[in-house]
């Protein structure tokens, strides 16, 4: 309670200071004099800033009796930059005019100008360096934003509107990208292959999202790599890890070059959990970007990446609290033995972009991924579980009073998995008049090999579990032979597939001439066809925007179609290993209606973005998630829904900073295909009927965060961000038991980060010719308090069975409240 009183009164007071304030207003203009809209206009050296309206005009609030430099940038258009001095109170016109520089970006963006019309929302990737989090930083970022929610903060995965993780699409310069398969937990999951040192561009929805992405259910991330027109970069080195990135340009501007390495180590993170040991995880990733202009109309690129993951663990022991004042017990576990993963991957992908005229744009992409993964364990553990004293008043208060369980057991597995996927697609867009017409087609092929070897022995007060059949009571013993031990779990699989998936859309976005118009359309159709189920799959998909002639800036939106996601691999495949080869795409209706309001409140830019949806699913195949791991029923079936509504308001809570606060209320359920409840034999008892609807895995009914930057007024050089990520109940259930019995509730999720840092090298900053700091164009030192408040979350459970067949849910915690520091340079 203290810390949570003396963090509030920090953020207070923090607040409460911002006073001496100027303001600087204008309007930014390309070489036409036409207003550019989503122009970033800062203050050098502080977080966030404004961008202009749709035409042009910006006004922020600045500190003022202090020289600050004003920065201007605009992807494609040359960096302005205005050194200014202001009085308290005063007002500063600042008219700028933006010059196209000499190279273009290759990618088919969307006009900024439609941006606001669609179903995706634009982030400036610049925000996510200032994120507190012990994990990717872009990642981190989206976990704020409404519909998105997470429980985990070791890992870069997260589930939209009801979904999980494999309903998330990722694209990469046009490239979608895939995750590892065999990764069980946060602790393994390493690096995610999005480097936020490279971004440049960053387009997001939750749903509703056009034809011409591809064929997942809940959610797409849509990223573009710089392509810069200048030598740059930047370093970091941080108790978790460190980065280093740079780029420039070569041979007249016409080859460009961006080049990331990242290195990982969460070690330090680790050591805080409640199992001791020794934990080396080490996680290494290098990206490249080469572009080169052939001539004005032609321009090939590669984008590469070789990732390096390895977890070793040898643990040690572990002492876990849990239950209830009133019936608190501890579980104490000795282990021996270790645990070695390892999961390289391999991706690159070439482009040739060809831009005929002014007006057309044609892309031919080829692209390859390749992940060799390996999990091998032998984890012997000894468990003890006792009750504790919970009397206040008592000598042995917290101490073991009763010993209710004793056993043992041992894990094993040999587990190998390699994953070949090659793409050739073809992407193409055309300008005509006030329509936008998109198209393309995609070849892939699928390689996998997976073979499975795990078990899992279970000794309990000193019986194997399930228990063989003794000879008590026979008169021959001896002539009693058949006696079978079995083992609690066994898992011994070999499979593979080969595959080829041949996709198309078409779409166009049309509306009256710009000046006139209120009504944006989107239309298009996507189609899809895997030769393994031998399934063609047609989705139609339509957004529909209108602004209305009202006083208020209002923007009014419904978007909406058939949503598809064919299975890869691991829905194919069930709790024991085998392979479903019939398995049909699960299928997902979307229904969204938005709305956002440009507003100004205390003479300050703000927005408030609200959608309500409700989403159809049928031909589910029903899972459920145990850490990061998602295991699915792939002979069953389910149909279900989602529906809820997502809110959001951001702005400048602190002037020329961008902030923002999200709310998510959600319900999804599911219903399973001939599903009885179970008699004590495990039978179905059809007298008592279905269990009807149940909750699916990611119903967490309410979802909040807040991302919060600020800074000392008379010294800007100061600042500070937080993030708070609230999540309701998931749901959970014994193992081997029937799905409808996983409607149990996990304790909520709840953390705090929060980071201060010091600018020590700024744009203000002059150095003499023979300072070796000249190079830097900034440098920070920052401190973060990663779980301020100390929540321990809990992000899976661990059952233990006494002979007796009762089962204990051992709540397994995440990390607590651990200090980074780290220091970022760029030059």
């Amino acid at each position: 309670m203290r810390t949570a009183f003396f963090f509030l009164f920090f953020i207070i007071t923090f607040s409460a200071i911002s006073q001496e304030r100027a303001v600087v207003r204008g309007k930014i203009t390309d070489e036409k004099g036409k207003g550019i809209e989503l122009v970033n206009v800062a203050v050098s050296g502080l977080p966030g800033g404004t961008m202009t309206d749709r035409k042009g005009m910006f006004e922020m609030e600045v500190p003022a009796n202090v020289e600050i430099y004003i920065s201007i940038t605009y992807i494609g258009l040359e960096k302005g930059v205005e050194k200014i001095f202001l009085k308290p109170g005063e007002i500063f016109e600042l008219n700028k005019v933006l010059k196209s520089v000499y190279t273009e970006l290759p990618q088919i963006e969307i006009a900024d100008e439609q941006i606001r019309a669609s179903t995706m929302t634009r982030i400036d990737p610049k925000v996510a360096m200032n994120v507190p989090t012990s994990s990717d930083k872009i990642p981190a970022l989206l976990k704020t934003l409404p519909g998105v929610s997470s429980n985990n903060e070791l890992s870069s995965q997260y589930s939209v509107r009801g979904g999980n993780y494999d309903e998330n699409l990722v694209y990469v310069n046009d490239i979608e990208i895939y995750r590892p398969y065999l990764i069980r937990s946060g602790q393994q999951e390493g690096l995610s292959f999005i480097n936020s040192d490279l971004v440049s561009s960053l387009l997001f929805s939750a749903g509703g999202f056009e034809a011409k992405y591809g064929d997942k259910m809940s959610s797409v991330l849509d990223l573009q790599y710089k392509k810069p027109n200048e030598f740059g970069g930047s370093a970091s080195v941080s108790l978790l890890g460190a980065s280093f990135h740079l780029e420039g340009t070569a041979v007249k501007k016409k080859f460009t070059y961006l080049t990331g390495v990242r290195y990982k180590t969460n070690q330090y993170l680790l050591n805080g959990l409640e199992t001791k040991g020794d934990y080396k995880p080490s996680f290494l990733d290098i990206q490249t970007l080469f572009s080169y202009d052939i001539s004005k109309k032609v321009e090939v690129s590669f984008l590469g990446n070789i990732a390096n993951n390895s977890y070793r663990f040898v643990p040690e022991t572990r002492e876990t609290d849990f239950g209830t004042y009133q019936d608190a017990r501890r579980l104490t576990i000795y282990f021996d033995g270790q645990e070695i993963d390892r999961f390289m991957t391999y991706f690159g992908g070439a482009t040739v972009n060809f831009k005929p005229n002014k007006k057309t744009r044609l892309k031919i992409i080829a692209s390859g991924f390749n992940s060799a993964e390996s999990e091998s364990y032998d984890i012997l553990g000894q468990y003890w579980i006792g009750r504790l004293e919970s009397s206040f008043g008592s000598e042995n208060f917290g101490d073991v009073i009763e010993t209710q369980g004793v056993g043992s057991y041992l894990n094993h597995a040999r587990n190998t998995m390699s994953i070949n996927v090659f793409n050739l697609a073809h992407k193409g867009t055309m300008e005509m008049g006030n329509k936008l017409l998109q198209w393309g087609v995609k070849y892939q092929n699928e390689q996998i090999r997976d073979e499975m070897n795990e078990w899992i022995l279970i000794d309990s007060a000193g019986y194997s579990i399930p228990r063989p059949q003794d000879s008590i009571g026979y008169t021959d013993p001896e002539a009693q032979t058949d006696y079978p031990f079995n083992i609690y779990e066994l898992i011994k699989t070999r499979a593979s597939l080969n595959s080829n998936r041949f996709t198309a859309y078409i779409q166009n976005t049309w509306g009256t001439d710009p000046d006139i118009s209120k009504v944006t359309f989107t239309a298009g159709i996507r189609a899809n066809y895997w030769d393994n189920n031998n399934q063609l799959l047609i989705s139609p998909r339509l957004s529909i925007s209108y602004i209305p002639d009202w006083k208020r800036d209002f923007l009014l939106r419904l978007s909406g179609g058939l949503y598809y996601q064919p299975p890869f691999y691991r829905e194919l495949k069930d709790l024991n290993g085998g392979l479903n080869p019939d398995q049909k795409a699960q299928t997902s209706v979307h229904i969204v209606a938005g709305s956002d309001y440009n507003f100004k409140a205390w003479g300050r830019p703000f927005k408030f973005v609200s959608e309500i949806y409700y989403k159809y699913l049928d031909n589910l195949v029903p899972y459920f998630t145990d850490n990061v791991r998602i295991r699915y029923y792939a002979f069953e079936q389910s149909h279900g829904y989602a529906a809820g509504i997502d809110m959001k308001v951001n702005g400048e809570f602190v002037p020329g900073i961008e902030s923002w606060m999200s709310l998510s209320v959600m319900k999804t359920q599911e219903d399973l295909y001939g599903d009885y409840y179970l008699d004590k034999n495990g039978n179905p008892d059809y007298s008592m009927g279905e269990p009807g609807y149940i909750p699916r895995p990611s119903d967490q009914r309410v979802s909040a965060s807040i991302f919060f930057q600020d800074y000392l007024p008379k010294n800007p050089s100061y600042k500070m961000s937080l993030t708070t990520i609230f999540g309701s109940s998931l749901t959970f259930g014994p193992p081997d038991s029937p799905k409808y019995r996983h409607i149990l509730r996990m304790p909520p999720y709840w953390r705090v980060d929060i980071g201060f840092s010091k600018e020590i090298i700024g744009t203000q900053t002059r150095f003499t010719s023979k300072n070796p700091f000249r190079v830097f164009e900034s440098l920070w030192l920052t401190a973060e308090v990663l779980n301020l408040l100390q929540r321990n979350n809990t992000v899976s459970y661990t059952w233990v069975t006494d002979i007796t067949g009762s089962q204990y849910a051992v709540p397994n915690y995440l990390t607590p409240r651990q200090i980074n520091v780290k220091l970022i340079a760029e030059f």
